[in-house]
């Protein structure tokens, strides 16, 4: 057969697969890796993206994204060491290392992908059932998913398989719990509201009773420094009252009876005196 001939003939072939629905021919993306199958067995693995040829019918090619890829799974049951019951719903970000050894342990990436699922929900079922409620909720939940990152990609290495990140998107009690739980979270908050009360009264108290005393403190003060100056005042007074006696006794004394008689006097009041009354001196006398 001449050249030409030959050509023809590969031609007639080619048309013919094509018609048929096989393509000699295959194309690899650049967020791709392919794996040449033939007869069931592994023979090449591209990684390089382009046009490549295969054998029609004796060769087959699986396609392996390298991109990362994300895996969001359906919430799943798990106890807490509380025996607490959680509904978990959680993702994962991870990729294929090694397009090989997925196909090898799993012929596809839907078949490596629920492998993926088994190996996270057991890490996470085996850490979370070694915490209590309140820490996955809340308080060490990037510690417990630190962890569960770890192991499971220990375990998805082994197959091609590196896990970047695991995160827990909600956790969820189960229906019959919530009301119990959230009966005891107010509880809870009630008893601490009351604490917080006392504690207020009690504070509140001590800050009247520290007022009381400074207040207390403050007028014996004042009391005792106006006892002193009135005191100083009364003895000044004496002293110019025995000062001007000693000047003039009788004019003293006049002095001092009409001070009396003003302020006695001056009132609208009734005084009943003996005619011989010494109060009445300086009144009799013309």
């Amino acid at each position: 057969m001449s050249k030409q001939g030959l050509i023809l003939a590969l031609l007639a072939v080619a048309v013919l697969l094509v018609g048929l629905g096989v393509s000699p021919v295959f194309v690899v993306d650049i967020t791709q890796t392919a794996i040449v199958v033939e007869l069931g067995k592994p023979k090449r693995n591209i990684t390089a993206p382009g046009l490549y040829f295969k054998v029609p019918f004796i060769q087959d090619v699986t396609y392996f994204d390298k991109r990362l890829l994300d895996y969001d799974s359906s919430p799943q049951e798990v106890i807490t060491q509380d025996k607490k019951t959680l509904f978990i719903d959680n993702f994962a970000k991870w990729r294929i290392v090694d397009p090989l050894k997925v196909f090898q342990a799993f012929q596809n990436q839907r078949n490596a992908l629920r492998r993926l699922d088994d190996i996270i929900y057991s890490e996470l079922r085996v850490e979370l059932g070694r915490h209590d409620l309140p820490d996955i909720v809340s308080k060490t939940r990037s510690e417990i998913m630190l962890i569960v990152t770890q192991r499971a990609n220990e375990k998805a290495a082994v197959y091609g398989l590196e896990i970047e990140d695991v995160r827990i998107k909600r956790a969820d009690l189960p229906e019959q719990n919530e009301k119990a739980v959230f009966a005891r979270m107010q509880a809870e908050r009630e008893r601490q509201a009351k604490q917080y009360r006392a504690e207020g009264a009690e504070e509140a108290q001590k800050i009247r009773s520290e007022a009381e005393k400074d207040r207390e403190i403050l007028l014996a003060t004042a009391y005792k420094e106006a006892e002193q100056i009135r005191g100083e005042g009364d003895a000044k007074a004496f002293k110019t009252y025995a000062s001007a006696y000693r000047q003039d006794p009788r004019f003293f004394e006049f002095t001092r009876s009409m001070e009396a008689y003003k302020k006695t006097f001056s009132r609208n009041s009734t005084m009943v005196l003996t005619p011989d009354s010494e109060f009445l001196k300086y009144l009799k006398q013309r």
